[in-house]
């Protein structure tokens, strides 16, 4: 498995990262088979569109945007979504959802014949946008995120996916400015 390779700096202790940034929102749900953690999903967000910083994304995972902060938050104040990891173009990162839980980030999806990859997978959260070059400091985070994540639970194996790929007719994030190659040596061969 690529990922043993790697020595993640991060542990994860019941669920969550330890020494990062937690903000845990109530928007999740039990996993229909709680050891059965074999996929990551890697998202891209920002909030506004093309905007980065503010309080916007962590007020999206905790049901707490407010619509009239934008135009745009009107369409996507009322959605219950949520994720397990998000991280910052400066490579903060923050946990949301315990990765023994199932956080609401995929939707209707499919992997590799599986359905609803919520009930396995964990969701990572890029900032930024499908068209702009994510940062050197978010590629090394979730490197360590990734590695954290494999050595913990080794289902996971190889089994990264893009959000777009697991739900390829509704979205398309991280989209093509996300650099495969960065994470290669956790990917198969």
């Amino acid at each position: 498995m690529p990922a043993a390779r790697i020595l993640p700096k991060l542990s994860i202790k019941a669920g969550w990262l330890e020494g990062v940034r937690q903000v845990p929102t109530p928007r999740f749900g039990p996993r229909p088979n709680p050891i059965d953690i074999s996929l990551i999903v890697l998202h891209g967000i920002s909030l506004p569109p093309g905007q980065y910083g503010g309080p916007y994304i962590d007020q999206i995972f905790l049901g707490t945007l407010d619509k009239e902060a934008h135009p745009y938050f009107a369409q996507v104040a009322d959605l219950e979504v949520s994720t397990h990891v998000l991280i910052r173009r400066d490579g903060a990162i923050t946990q949301y959802v315990s990765f023994l839980d199932r956080a609401w980030h995929a939707g209707r999806s499919n992997f590799h014949g599986r359905a609803e990859c919520n009930d396995f997978g964990v969701g990572i959260e890029l900032e930024g946008t499908d068209h702009e070059p994510y940062t050197d400091a978010q590629y090394l985070a979730l490197r360590e995120v990734i590695a954290a994540l494999t050595c913990e639970y080794p289902a996971i194996g190889c089994n990264i996916a893009a959000h777009s790929a697991v739900a390829p007719l509704r979205k398309t994030d991280p989209g093509p400015a996300f650099e495969w190659g960065r994470i290669a040596d956790f990917l198969p061969g």
